[in-house]
């Protein structure tokens, strides 16, 4: 199997984990809210579950959802400003070898 396919495949992997997770966390929420409703039903009582574990699904995407979208906008900004630095940077070397060549010809011409 190649790298690609395996990260793709360990990417998956881990995202079925994490809804896994986030279910289990919406019906434990879920139970906790409807056992301290003592008047429910048992059918109201599941139906209250499951949606309560719904919205707390909706919310843990459009959460993930909004983490991936500042993540991809803080990549883009580390990405430009590590080039701005590099280009300074490179800049800065060919500025001092410049310097150094040239100090080196008025050095021998002086001699």
């Amino acid at each position: 199997m190649s790298t690609g396919k395996e990260r793709t495949l360990v990417q998956e992997i881990e995202g079925h984990l994490l809804l896994a997770a986030a279910r289990e966390e919406g019906r434990t929420a879920a139970a906790r809210v409807a056992s301290r409703l003592g008047w429910l039903t048992d059918s109201q009582r599941d139906d209250l579950e499951r949606h309560f574990e719904t919205e707390y699904l909706t919310l843990a995407r459009t959460s993930w959802r909004h983490t991936a979208e500042r993540a991809e906008e803080l990549r883009h900004t580390y990405e430009s400003r590590y080039r701005a630095l590099r280009q300074r940077l490179v800049a800065c070397c060919v500025l001092g070898a410049a310097v150094l060549a040239a100090t080196g010809l008025l050095v021998l011409a002086a001699t």
